[in-house]
């Protein structure tokens, strides 16, 4: 079983940047896709970016080039940094993992990111 714990969420004016930073628990975690998903207010829960235990990426269109997605498997952890912020991008922001092998999937608790104009 893995827990995941985000940090990192806050208050930000429009233009700036966050990074969200998610601490994962057990060593089996290097095998998981870990991603961040964002959930606002009235809308469904939507990818924002996975990544692979090799490294490999996987963004939404609309995100490409303003968030940058990366892990560090030694530390257990994934980050999320965020440039360019705008208020529509204001949600609740979640990290995942999830196992191919048996489909193992586990959240965090989420972690509040506003976008102030």
């Amino acid at each position: 079983q893995v827990q995941l714990v985000e940090s990192g969420g806050g208050l930000v004016q429009a233009g700036g940047s966050l990074r969200l930073s998610c601490a994962a628990s057990g060593s089996a975690f290097k095998f998981y896709v870990a991603g961040w998903y964002r959930q606002a207010p009235g809308k469904q829960r939507e990818l924002v970016a996975t990544i692979t235990s090799g490294g490999s990426t996987n963004y939404a269109d609309s995100l490409k080039g303003r968030f940058t997605i990366s892990r560090d498997n030694a530390k257990n952890t994934v980050s999320l940094q965020m440039n360019s912020l705008k208020p529509e991008d204001t949600a609740v922001y979640y990290c995942n993992a999830f196992l191919v092998i048996n489909r193992a999937n586990y959240w965090g608790q989420g972690t509040q990111v506003t976008v102030s104009s």
